[in-house]
């Protein structure tokens, strides 16, 4: 008999989030599903992982018919006590999101989101993070649903390399204005940030971190530039951050 997928579902805006109700209902006739995500909300954790403080991991039922699982620690200690304690075997694939906001290019970095997909890929387990440009927490899921879905049916049903991991951006457009999904490379893009010095009502400093999304690619093959112009982006994403041009300049160059 067949054995049915197996698929990781966790996220970082925490367990009760929109986003990752609305995943589980993407993913769910794919196989079975598996949640084990934040009890709170972990958005630009990064990688970060719990040290030195214990981590709490209780069943919840929030998802009629799903097994979930809340963690008191970051996205990447959910996927980690998931493949460690709670499953038996390696899931086929670990979906991450949905994601109330962006993380096209830079993002990437802070993205609690896609840390949680990147340790899955580190694990050798096909991974994608979805986000959608919507922060509201109402915000209208449904096209969300429909690229989950279908993004995730294609990784089940594709031989893909190992430790593969997607990043996948979904745009807040109408319906009609909808171009399809698009397949990118990350844009030089960055925050042009900067701190707002305030002051509590004891008159002792604060700040306040502020800034500008500040895109540097003209390219028209980035996922800034698919997002603007109505298209989901997926960019596949790795880990290794060598710069493999810079290597093999240093050892024609450099003597030592």
């Amino acid at each position: 008999m067949k054995q049915e997928k197996l698929i990781l579902v966790t996220n970082d805006d925490g367990i009760t989030a929109p986003g990752i109700r609305n995943l589980i209902e993407a993913v769910r006739p794919l196989g079975q599903v598996v949640v084990v995500a934040p009890d709170s909300p972990q958005s630009g954790k990064g990688h970060a992982i719990t040290l030195g403080f214990p981590l709490r991991l209780n069943t919840v039922d929030i998802f009629e018919g799903i097994e979930a699982w809340q963690c008191s620690g970051t996205p990447v200690d959910c996927v980690k006590l998931a493949r460690d304690k709670i499953l038996h075997r390696a899931p086929d694939v670990c979906v991450s999101g949905i994601n109330h906001g962006a993380n096209h290019s830079i993002n990437i970095i802070y993205s609690g989101t896609m840390s949680a997909a990147m340790e899955a890929a580190i694990e050798g387990i096909p991974s994608v993070g979805f986000s959608f440009l919507n922060y509201a927490y109402d915000a209208d899921f449904t096209s969300s649903r429909k690229v989950a879905h279908e993004v995730t049916r294609r990784m089940l049903e594709t031989p893909l390399p190992a430790h593969t991991l997607f990043n996948v951006n979904i745009p807040d457009v109408p319906a009609k204005d909808y171009k399809g999904i698009r397949i990118c490379r990350q844009a030089n893009a960055k925050w042009q940030e900067e701190f707002d010095e305030r002051r509590d009502p004891h008159g002792k400093k604060y700040y306040w971190l502020t800034g500008a999304f500040k895109n540097q690619d003209t390219g028209d093959d980035t996922d800034v530039w698919a997002l603007e112009n109505g298209y989901t982006s997926l960019v596949p994403v790795q880990y290794d951050l060598t710069n493999y041009r810079l290597k093999k300049q240093l050892e024609a160059e450099w003597q030592f």
